[in-house]
């Protein structure tokens, strides 16, 4: 018999290592992934011994082709249900898009939405037969306007967002839940792998803990809740880009960017 399990990409750090915390400590068990065997086998002994719940652990780079259907083998060969999937593994970029080293975006896409997309096709398909079951998509508050200065990456984030929501509607008849969650600029190692540490985005906008936001998508994708912006001032943001014309948003978000 197959033992259920949450799966969680980019797992060793930010909102993935709180979600795992959270995920343990409410005693389910975990099958983590990140590229790091490091830190990823002391996230497994630290998890097994505060809350006594069994870790899986994968290395994998998700921004390599195939990484997705590589992962999926591995819980088929040991017998691991998921039943909840958190694709929460991404990561940014700084600069003019016409600056940007090819190969990176490349990685950006294929990290933020084709393996994202891939997990989703391969584990859904189960839960819609077990009527059970749910996916996180971590997106972010880029998702709901154009971000120019890290053009690239507000647009994988749209993806998810509208991927997500599309998702919900789909398989809700099946019992299946799908979230996104949207949080805003938050305190991680994304702005320093971003090539955004000092800019003028992290300055102007206070940031919450990994911790909070994850309590906040966990709590969501139990709930069925389809998408959920972290922080108040964000969700005012994003309700205030109803009436904005796209102009705007544009001019506007270059501005808290920073690019220019």
């Amino acid at each position: 018999m197959a033992t259920s399990f949450a799966l969680i990409t980019g797992a060793t750090s930010g909102i993935g290592l709180a979600l795992a915390h959270c995920h343990a400590r409410a005693k389910g068990d975990l099958f983590l992934v990140a590229r790091r065997g490091d830190a990823l086998e002391t996230l497994k002994q630290e998890l097994i011994a505060r809350y006594g719940v069994t870790v899986h652990t994968m290395v994998q780079d998700l921004s390599e082709t195939d990484a997705a259907l590589v992962i999926w083998e591995k819980t088929q060969t040991e017998n691991l249900h998921i039943d909840l999937l958190i694709n929460n593994a991404g990561f940014g970029d700084y600069g003019f898009f016409h600056e940007t080293n090819p190969a990176r975006i490349q990685q950006m896409i294929q990290l933020n939405i084709t393996s994202l997309t891939q997990l989703c096709r391969l584990y859904l398909p189960n839960m819609i037969a077990k009527r059970t079951g749910g996916i996180l998509n971590i997106a972010s508050t880029a998702a709901f306007q154009p971000g120019p200065g890290m053009s690239v990456y507000f647009a994988t984030k749209s993806f998810v967002l509208n991927f997500s929501e599309g998702l919900y509607e789909e398989v809700k008849a099946y019992g299946v839940r799908i979230s996104a969650l949207c949080p805003g600029p938050t305190s991680t190692q994304f702005f320093a792998s971003a090539n955004m540490e000092g800019s003028r985005l992290t300055r102007l906008m206070p940031m919450p803990t990994a911790e909070e936001v994850a309590a906040m998508g966990y709590t969501s994708v139990l709930k069925g809740k389809a998408v959920s912006v972290y922080g108040g001032m964000n969700r005012f943001m994003v309700f205030l880009l109803r009436f904005v014309p796209r102009s705007w948003a544009r001019r506007i978000t270059s501005k808290i960017i920073g690019l220019h």
